[in-house]
């Protein structure tokens, strides 16, 4: 579908069909999950929806779970979810994606807060210590799986982490947290609410933490290479009631960060980040709809100690206005349009920059056919205006602006059958096209001279890289045994990844040397790949008190390279390096005041790149415990103990530093 005829699309909708408003100004996750019994989404569709009736396989991680679980970290958190891959590399450092094709750097997850994105963009990747959000404020973590673009946004081609925290509005949370522990653990927060008048809310929330690196017990890296790594965040999110029916959201956050990263898949490097974003979004009900215009700005200063000190200045806007609304009671649009301008300097000489600019169109229609069937379909067009300026690398390979001058248009769909014949039963059978766009870093936000003897050898963007596309079939099917309180949850899935974006190898050239520039090297589209595989959940309760929970997911994948490509010095080997099973098994327990977890999680055989050799090395299959014990206080102080890899001292879960023993105890106090 071109943009002429999307605009056309809305056009008819207005003219032939009476719009009633679909929802109001925020929602009220609280008073929802009380009506439906569990926790409930309406990311996808807009609607209220439980996760499993949603137009996309989802699992969601409630707040009860999170304090529950014990863990730190959103990646800890997340590898208890059935598919989730999470490379843990440093103490600091962890890359997370959805059902394989997990790398250094992972750049295929769109992960965000309360609609904002806060994956970094100048190279796509999410770096987790960097997201400004206190476990304690989190309402529920979304996890969605599989290419789902036309749905929730820009570049979502592997999955989905959407972040929820409480609406100040609803949710007056207040507590603070202190941590501490083995290996140097240390982390404190604070979530305070408060009504400025009787329209006005907000929730302000700090907290930092530090911890001592995974020791090295290898030629590489050395002590001198290893940093401690240290994080410290804040937050502020006001909500103010503009009008009966017009509300203003606000949020502003500041982030400052510092770990190992492994960021050339061999070596290790420290970097440190800051961020910074302001986010406005007014949402109003009209006769024509819920109409919301959001508009956020995210600011991001980079610095890497490779290559003598490298650092990078990424600024995105973006601006989005969308209309969400009700043609009878069986259907539900969503139309919207969104504009965002991406730039970033190119480092390290740090005198031109690189930026795109994005123009998308996108709709959605929910069709609730009867109590039994439900359709959605959605499609999302954009359109990537790439541009330079600035000088280059003398001699350098593409050393010519005008070759940024280039337009990249891509779409992406979802369609999605949802069937339920019974109260107990689900079907869903769906359809899914993601695009992932090249980050700033591949299209020339990097120009390295590398001496090579007598000559010099560039590394330099690539401003002819065309788009990764993945085209997704899942059929999944959902069963509720009321009668003993369990679920179980089945899925099968088929992937099929069309030019692959490699990353940058020094043993071969990507340009030969002529009269007048010099040989290099950059990122090129070198594979395409297939993945099948298949999930299985399962939860239940023993006891009201005794719960349980066990998944497992196992896939294939098959690469097929292009003509010449190595995909392994390229870092895109992902047939060797993605595990062909991953899963867990776990138990929860409430009696009183006290409440206990524990959860073991299991990874099968894969290859890394080794962090000495740089070769691909086995990786063993290994399984990792985490428990808590916690014990609540009439006075609202919990008092709690908790574990990461409690199995072993140190454990090899990558090719790099071992992950280490961790116990912790918090105190905390609500209010």
């Amino acid at each position: 579908m071109n943009k002429t005829h999307l605009l056309t699309g809305v056009a008819a909708s207005f003219a032939l069909m009476a719009a009633m408003p679909a929802a109001a100004q925020s929602i009220d996750y609280g008073s929802l999950q009380e009506l439906f019994g569990e926790a409930v989404t309406t990311s996808a569709t807009g609607s209220p929806q439980r996760s499993t009736e949603a137009p996309a396989d989802m699992q969601i991680i409630s707040a009860d779970e999170i304090r529950r679980s014990g863990e730190t970290s959103l990646p800890g958190i997340l590898q208890r979810v059935a598919g989730i891959d999470v490379l843990n590399h440093s103490a600091g450092q962890s890359d997370v994606n959805v059902r394989g094709y997990d790398q250094v750097s992972s750049p295929r997850l769109l992960v965000l807060v309360n609609g904002r994105q806060v994956y970094l963009d100048h190279y796509g990747v999410t770096i987790w210590a960097t997201i400004p959000v206190q476990l304690d404020e989190i309402r529920q973590i979304e996890v969605v799986k599989g290419p789902n673009s036309a749905l929730f946004g820009f570049n979502a081609v592997s999955g989905v982490v959407n972040i929820i925290t409480y609406n100040p509005k609803f949710d007056p949370t207040n507590v603070v947290t202190a941590r501490g522990g083995t290996l140097g653990a240390k982390s404190g927060s604070l979530v305070s609410t408060f009504k400025l008048g009787q329209a006005v809310s907000a929730r302000l929330t700090v907290g930092g933490s530090s911890q001592d690196e995974w020791a090295s017990t290898r030629a590489q890296p050395t002590k001198d290479q290893l940093h401690d790594p240290r994080s410290a965040s804040a937050n502020l999110d006001v909500v103010a009631q503009l009008a009966e029916k017009t509300e203003l959201r606000m949020e502003g956050s500041w982030s400052n960060i510092q770990e190992d990263s492994r960021a050339a898949g061999a070596s290790y490097s420290v970097v440190k980040m800051i961020t910074n974003s302001e986010k406005a979004t007014v949402t109003s009900d009209t006769q024509l709809g819920s109409i919301q215009a959001q508009v956020y700005q995210n600011q991001l200063t980079a610095k890497y100690s490779i290559a003598g000190g490298i650092f990078w200045k990424n600024t995105i806007t973006v601006a989005s206005l969308q209309d969400l609304f009700k043609v009878g009671t069986a259907h539900t649009f969503r139309l919207g349009g969104e504009y965002r301008h991406n730039t970033s300097n190119v480092a390290p000489v740090n005198k031109a920059d690189v930026s795109y600019d994005v123009a998308a169109l996108s709709g959605m229609w929910n069709w609730q056919v009867n109590d039994k069937l439900t359709t959605t379909a959605a499609m999302r067009v954009d359109k990537m205006s790439l541009d330079r300026s600035g000088p280059f690398l003398p001699r350098a390979p593409n050393g010519n602006n005008a070759l940024w001058n280039r337009d990249i248009t891509a779409t992406s769909a979802n369609a999605t059958v949802a069937w339920r014949p019974t109260s107990a039963d689900t079907f869903r059978l769906s359809y899914a096209r993601g695009v992932q766009a090249p980050s700033l870093i591949e299209l020339g936000g990097l120009e390295l001279p590398i001496a090579a003897g007598p000559i010099t050898l560039d590394i330099v963007g690539n401003p002819k890289l065309r788009p990764s596309i993945v085209t997704n079939y899942e059929l999944a099917y959902d069963h509720d045994f009321a009668p003993i309180k369990a679920k179980l949850g089945v899925r099968l899935f088929n992937q099929d990844w069309k030019d692959i974006k490699t990353g940058i190898s020094t043993g071969s050239l990507d340009f030969y040397p002529s009269a007048t520039t010099n040989g290099g090297f950059t990122q090129i589209n070198g594979l395409d790949s297939k993945l099948k595989g298949a999930e299985v959940t399962a939860t239940g309760r023993f006891t009201p008190e005794l719960g349980w929970r066990a998944d497992y997911t196992a896939t294939s994948v098959k690469d097929s390279p292009f003509a010449g490509i190595n995909t392994f010095a390229r870092g895109v080997a992902f047939q060797q390096t993605t595990p062909k099973a991953r899963g867990n098994i776990g138990m929860d327990w409430e009696h009183g005041a006290w409440e206990a977890d524990a959860n073991l999680h299991y990874v099968g055989d894969y290859k890394f790149q080794d962090v000495v050799t740089s070769a691909l090395t086995p990786v063993k299959a290994y399984a990792s415990l985490s428990a808590r014990l916690g014990y609540k206080t009439a006075n609202g102080i919990t008092l709690a103990v908790a574990g990461q890899n409690l199995l072993s001292d140190r454990q090899n879960q990558t090719s790099g530093l071992a992950a280490e023993r961790r116990v912790l105890l918090s105190v905390s106090k609500a209010w």
